[in-house]
């Protein structure tokens, strides 16, 4: 029993994302100083999230074959590369706007099967760790929220002093040192290495994995409803966070300083209640909380932004909305990796992904082209009354109660009786 390849997943990530979160304000930051248009910003984040979604429909099988530890650190180091060429061509004078939204491309494209292969080790390492999945998932996205607050109030200091390109370089060196983290501690971890295939290596072969992710995926209606609810939210942040915050920052808040706090402000509380829901979350309904931290993280944000023009409210609402979304992923990796079995877990967690972001890319370019078309306050409460309708669905729909119920063992009576209208699968 070790904590090492834990403990190194844990420090890859803290330095990836935060390193991703200088990316996230910088190159908003950046199209809005460099061109001035809200339209363009948007058309970047489509740019930078449309492979994403390619990327985790088709990277399942793939994690599995070339292994996830290869996969995790030949994606930093891709995101790397990609990530610090823009400021280099900047400085140049070589950039055109055409070889950022390719950069922006290539990055979103690699990115995601890297965060999937880590994620997908969380069970293996944390039985290695001696800890339960639950727990392990509280403290894995407690780091990722830390990562980011830290990441963004870096950002938003570095922007005003250094400028953006400084942001983006910074977070190619994150990137490198992630890299280095998982090729070192991880070797040797049986789950890290190729999964050996069940049979002949062909297109036929692969596309049948991709199919049996997106099977399973399906027959479980749970698992399908949070992946809808999650890809219409993820669509919403995406116009957030690449349009209408900048946006709202440059024209209300007074700069990138602002902006950086605030979101530092969102991810500080996020990781206080990850951590809280890793403590005591257990003792209370998993839908009530997930509902209710979903109520609270989404569509007061964007009323705020729209009817004030000053940092306190919408600091207060940022904090509050953290503290919220800090609880939702610990709930929904749990009720993930209680019912998905380990050989299907980078497949499933694959397309799982896929369709989570399958909105990402028109968030941001609906984002831009409102703000551009109609101004940045009916942008804002167009998408804060479409998050509030969606975050409601936990309370409509009947599958949600199952959220609560353990999965049976395979193989038993239960079992064979759910698997006709969900999944069963091991405890």
């Amino acid at each position: 029993m070790s904590r090492r390849p834990f403990a190194a997943v844990l420090a890859a990530n803290t330095v990836s994302i935060a390193g991703s979160s200088l990316t996230l304000i910088g190159v908003p930051w950046f199209v809005l100083q460099t061109t001035g248009s809200a339209g363009r910003a948007g058309v970047v984040a489509f740019c930078a999230t449309l492979p994403v979604v390619v990327a985790a429909l088709v990277g399942g099988p793939v994690i599995d074959r070339i292994g996830r530890r290869r996969v995790s650190a030949a994606s930093d180091l891709i995101c790397a590369v990609s990530v610090g060429a823009i400021p280099l061509l900047h400085y140049a004078g070589a950039l055109e706007f055409w070889m950022l939204c390719a950069l922006m491309a290539v990055g979103g494209l690699v990115h995601t099967p890297g965060l999937t292969a880590r994620g997908v080790l969380l069970p293996d390492l944390a039985e290695h760790a001696g800890t339960t999945v639950a727990r392990a998932a509280s403290l894995y996205d407690a780091v990722s929220r830390g990562a980011r607050m830290i990441g963004a109030a870096l950002a938003g200091v570095l922007i005003a002093v250094f400028g953006a390109e400084s942001a983006l370089l910074l977070d190619a060196a994150t990137f490198a040192v992630s890299a280095l983290l998982v090729t070192a501690f991880l070797r040797g971890v049986p789950a890290a290495e190729p999964q050996r295939a069940t049979g002949k290596i062909s297109f036929a072969g692969y596309r049948a994995e991709l199919a049996e992710g997106w099977s399973f995926l399906t027959r479980s209606r749970l698992l399908a409803g949070i992946t809808v609810m999650v890809m219409m939210t993820n669509g919403l942040d995406q116009g957030w966070s690449a349009v209408l915050l900048p946006v709202h920052g440059r024209e209300a808040l007074g700069g990138a300083t602002a902006v950086g706090l605030l979101v530092s402000l969102f991810g500080g509380f996020a990781l206080l209640g990850a951590l809280l829901y890793g403590v005591w979350g257990e003792r209370f309904s998993r839908r009530t909380v997930y509902t209710t931290a979903f109520l609270l993280c989404g569509a007061p944000r964007y009323a705020v932004a729209a009817f004030t023009d000053t940092p306190l409210p919408l600091a207060v609402t940022m904090a509050l909305s953290g503290f919220g979304a800090g609880m939702l992923n610990p709930i929904l990796t749990t009720v993930l990796y209680e019912r998905v079995p380990d050989e299907l877990r980078s497949r499933v967690s694959g397309v799982t992904t896929a369709g989570c972001e399958l909105t990402m890319p028109l968030g941001g370019l609906a984002a831009g082209l409102l703000v551009d078309g109609l101004g940045a306050t009916p942008a804002l409460l167009l998408f804060g009354g479409v998050y509030l309708l969606t975050t409601l669905a936990p309370l409509v729909f009947p599958a949600w109660r199952t959220m609560e119920r353990a999965p049976e063992p395979v193989g038993s009576a239960a079992a064979t009786e759910v698997s006709r209208t969900e999944p069963a699968l091991p405890g």
